[in-house]
Parts: C-alpha cells; structure tokens; sequence
C-alpha cells in the first residue's frame, strides 16, 4: 500500500507563482530578490494556513538557486534546488520555537550562524511560531538579529505578532499575511479536485471555502475528509452532511413563508430544523445572515459582495426582488435582537418560535414594490395642518368678529356655508368652513378636510389631547414629530389660523398640559406650575422660567408650543420664556450655616459659646 499524502503536503506551493491569495506579498519578495535588496531578517505574520511557512520555503530556495528565473523563481532543476526539494539541504535550518523557546536553544542557533555556508549563497534560518520564545531568548537572539553575517537570512512566522517585543520587530521587515477569498479558496479546490479526478459541485467547494475562515490549509484537510466520505464525487449534500451545515434552502424557505405571513409553516420547518439536530441559535444566526445576504442582493454592484456560486446568487437575487429594503431592515433588527437575548431565555425553543412569529407579521401591508414608488406615494397627499376637533365651531381664515376673510387673495367666487347654530355668512371657495359635526356631508366638499377626517387619514405626530395623554409618548416619537414638522415648514405654507381665546382658556390649557406632561419631565412641569401665563398681543404668551437653560429646553418647549396650538385652535400662537432676575434667598443647609444664621438672628449666641469656652465641630 504506497503512503497517503494530505493535500495540504502534496499540493504546498512550491513557487511564488502557485502561492494563492498573497499577491502583493509574492510581488514584493520576488522584486526584492531580483534586485538584490533582500534585508537580513523578514517577520511573516498572519492567521494560521494561509501561507506564511510555504513563502519563506519558498524565498528560502530561491535565493540559494543557482539558475533563477529572470521573474525571481526558483528553476528547480539546480543542485540547490533539488536538495532543498529532497530535504537534504544543509543551507536551510527550520525551528519549531513551540518546542526550542529557551536560551540554550537559541545559543546555539548563534554558534551555528558562525558557520558559513558550504555550498550555496546564504544560510537561511526559518524560526516559526517565533511568538513562543521566552523574553531571555529574544534579549539573547537580538544581537545577532541586528547585525549577522551577510551569508545569513532570518525568516520568522508568527501567529500572534502582538506577543513579540518591540526591539526584535523593529529589526525585522514585516509581511502581513491576509485571509483568503472565498472564492480563491474555492478555484484551488477545484485545480485540486481536478487533479485528483474528482468530480466537484461548485456550491459545495464554496460551502467548504465559506467554512474554512479564509485557511487554505484548512480547507485542503476538509477536502480530504469529504473525499474519504466519496472519493469519486463530492457534492453538496455531501458537504452539509459531513461539517454539519444547515441547509440554505431552509432559510429560503422559511423566508418565503415570512413574506406570505404564514406562521404556521414557520413552526413546522423549525421543528424539521431541530429534528435534524441543530441548535436554535445557530438557526438564528443563519437566518440574520441570509437576510443580510437578500439585502446585499438587491443592489447589482452590492451583489458582488456575495461570496457564493453564480447559481446560488441568482437565487438570492430573484428572491430579494420579492422583499422591500424597509422589511429587511426590520427582519435583520428582530433576528439580531432574538439572537443576543436567546442564551439568557429559559425555553429556547419558544424564544425562536416567538421570532419567527413577529417576523411573520413584517410583511403585512407592506407590498413588494420599488423603494422609490413607495417613498414617492408616501410623500403623496399629505394635509396641510392636522389638529383634534374643537368644542365651538371656526372659520378658517376668519377672526371671530370679522367676517373678511384675512387672505391676501381676491376671492373670484363666494359660496354661502351653512353651520348648525349660526347664521349664514359668506365665505371664499378657497376657505371653506372647519364643520364641528363631519357626519353631514356638504353639497360642495370642502377643499380642506375636516380635523377629525383628517385624524383618520393620517396621523404624523403625537396627539396630546384626552384621547391619547402624553405619557405614552417616546423622545424618538416627538423627534419624528419635530422632523415631520420642519419638512412641512419646507414645502408649501401653513395656512393661517387664529381662532381667538381667552386668558382662563389659556390657563385651563396650560393647567391641562402640566398634569399630563407631569410623568414626562417633572422638572419642566414644576417649572411650567409656576409659570404664570400671560396673553399678549398677537397671541404672543409669556411665561416666566427660573432660569435660561428652562428657556433654551427646545424640545420641551417646542411639545409644549405644539400643544397649545391644537387646544385652542391657533397655529398663531408664540411662546416667550422670561427669566426671573430677583435673587434667591439662599437656604441654609449645612449646620454650620444654620449655626451662623441663627447668631446673626440671635447676637448673644455667640457670647454664650465663648463664655463656655465651646468648640464647634461640623
């Protein structure tokens, strides 16, 4: 029986030019060497199989080649060079520093760096796992390190470059080595499998690429394991049997049933998912990672970022097409959140099902249409002013006492409208009257909708009236209010309205907001209970504040403002914060301040302590 040979020995590169995924790095060590610029010692640093001990083989022998290639390649046909493939090369000095870390070892390193080389150019001196030397053989190997013979290289590779002293990296030329592609990963795979006369699916080269972590000697041993699995083809199954992987058309499935809403099927996969014995959190991750790969999907030049084969990503391509960017957002923030919480949950099987239970509810009134449609249709038909419907009924575009109409128009045609309790007046068809009872409908609509109808219709900030109190109101819902606010403000102007009231209605109001505000900002509501509101001219309301950051408390101020404009039917009105300027009595609270007021209060106080010869201690 011949003696089986790993992958990762019998496919190890053995020029720069089969090295995968370092090009800048073999570019640079090739450059360096057909120059002539090559420095006494090099650090290879980087993550574990990704090429650090195959490139200082490789440097190794080719500076010791007799016949170099004008690129700065080995030809492997000189005597040096097949020594070096023979492992009989006495140029070339390998240490493991896991096993040889203490003084002694490296001593003798030294006295071995006296010897020049017999044949050949250099004596090259490989240390890998060089992190692993005690500080007494670093402090003994700098010296030699800094300044050695010009026949002696050093090459050192490292895992863990944060665990090697400053004074020996500063000494060395560093290379970091970077993780591999997936998708070079899986090309070398698929030059190997050919190699061997193997038959590959590409989805599954790409599964044991994605596994791997960007280690080609990694993947070369998993290769290996799914070949003794099959040795005449390795397939897909295959591949998510052996390592243990779930399925992808699971997630597209459970995706799928999502969008429809239908929850049932999502607790009858997930039950499929722990039958076939795989944990629930790694469903979870699993799933947040296929709806992130949906949302990478959607754009043509994000999906390139998707590491998978041609044909899986025109499967996650068709089925993004079917989810809006909106829904998305809100699936990866309801996985994210059910996966940090899930090893704190008593019943994990219940928290996932809880999951996909909420995420079964995203879709719902939410089509799969463009993005753009839908910010277009909703920035669509949007009232002018929104306010709850008041007790007494108001004209817009009218004082109480005056009926012209305030607009700066001319009104080409005028329409008699009529309001249960009142006379009838004349009023512009551009200013139809706000009626109290909008279950009677009108012969002509007006153009302005109704404030209760336009309650119903849409509600973009947060009410404060009796139907909903303020207390249930987050910062982020009265941002969004401030925002939707200054977005009105943008486009076309408010329409004035300046219905007039009275100081106790203002009071009435005010004492209104301060008990349903109380839970909200206590101080700012003792602040307002001690107000003292005052009506001015042109709605102007002055209050008084104890201080200028009570008065600068823009959002507060801003809620309060808003407030007052729906209660009494003004959108006229303007706040003007007045702080107090006489000084406060300063309250004692020490007992030595409570002591000094009561001698000032009382003069004989202090002769009664100094008469007793007594000490104060605060």
């Amino acid at each position: 029986m011949d003696n089986y040979i790993v992958s990762a020995r019998k496919y190890r590169p053995s020029t720069f030019a089969q090295v995968v995924g370092q090009d800048a790095i073999t570019s640079t060590l090739k450059n360096a060497i057909v120059t002539g610029h090559l420095a006494q010692a090099f650090l290879f640093t980087g993550p574990r199989g990704v090429g650090k001990t195959t490139c200082a083989r490789i440097m190794a022998k080719t500076i010791n080649c007799l016949n170099p290639t004008p690129e700065g390649e080995p030809c492997n046909e000189c005597e040096s060079c097949k020594a070096f493939n023979e492992n009989t090369s006495f140029n070339i000095h390998e240490l493991d520093a896991a096993s040889n870390n203490s003084v002694d070892d490296i001593r003798t390193l030294v006295n071995q760096v006296r010897i020049p080389p017999q044949a050949g150019k250099y004596k090259v001196y490989i240390i890998d796992e060089v992190h692993m030397l005690s500080t007494a053989a670093f402090n003994a190997f700098l010296k030699t390190l800094e300044e050695p013979p010009a026949y002696a290289k050093f090459i050192l590779a490292t895992t863990e470059r944060h665990k090697i002293i400053p004074t020996i990296l500063s000494r060395c030329q560093i290379f970091d080595f970077r993780r591999i592609s997936v998708t070079d990963i899986a090309g070398y795979l698929a030059y190997v499998a050919k190699s061997e006369n193997i038959e590959a699916e590409e989805e599954a080269l790409h599964i044991i690429a994605q596994k791997v972590d960007g280690a080609l000697r990694d993947a070369l041993s998993t290769f290996d394991q799914i070949v003794s699995y099959n040795s005449k083809k390795i397939t897909y199954k295959n591949v998510i049997e052996n390592l243990n992987i779930l399925d992808y058309e699971y997630y597209f499935r459970v995706t799928e049933a999502i969008l429809q809403g239908d929850f049932t099927t999502l607790l009858i996969i997930f039950d499929e998912v722990l039958q076939n014995g795989f944990d629930g959190q790694d469903f979870l991750s699993g799933l947040n990672e296929h709806f992130r790969k949906l949302l990478v999907a959607k754009n043509p030049q994000t999906a390139e970022l998707l590491q998978t084969s041609l044909t899986l990503r025109n499967h996650y391509q068709q089925q993004a097409a079917l989810c809006s960017t909106g829904f998305l957002f809100k699936a990866l923030d309801t996985c994210n959140q059910y996966d940090l919480n899930y090893k704190i949950s008593n019943n994990k099987r219940l928290h996932v099902e809880i999951a996909l239970t909420q995420l079964s509810t995203l879709s719902k009134g939410q089509p799969a249409v463009n993005d753009a449609e839908q910010v277009t249709a909703s920035t669509e038909s949007k009232p002018v002013y929104q306010k709850p419907p008041v007790t007494a009924p108001k004209h817009i575009y009218q004082q109480p006492d005056k009926p012209e109409p305030t607009a700066t128009t001319t009104p080409e045609k005028t329409a008699i409208t009529t309001v249960p309790g009142k006379p009838k007046t004349e009023e512009t068809a551009e200013t139809p009257a706000v009626e109290n009872n909008p279950e009677v409908p009108e012969a002509n609509a007006p153009a302005i909708m109704p404030v209760q109808q336009k309650a119903k219709t849409i509600s973009t900030r947060p009410a404060y009236g009796k139907s909903s109190t303020i207390r249930n109101i987050s910062i982020k819902d009265t941002l969004n209010a401030l925002k939707t606010k200054n977005a009105k403000n943008s486009g076309e102007p408010e329409p004035v309205i300046a219905n007039a009231f009275t100081q106790q209605q203002l009071e009435k109001v005010w004492d209104d907001f301060v008990k349903d505000y109380k839970t909200r900002s206590p101080s700012f509501v003792l602040t307002l209970a001690k107000g003292n509101p005052k009506l001015q001219e042109n709605f102007k309301i002055e209050y008084h504040v104890p201080n200028s950051i009570i008065k600068d408390d823009k959002l507060n101020v801003n809620i309060l403002l808003d407030y007052l404009k729906r209660e009494l039917n003004n959108n006229q009105i303007t706040l003007e914060g007045v702080v107090d300027s006489h000084a406060r009595q300063k309250e004692a609270y020490t007992d030595r301040e409570r002591f000094d007021v009561l001698a000032k209060k009382y003069p004989k106080l202090n002769r009664l302590k100094d008469e007793l010869d007594l000490e104060l201690e605060f």
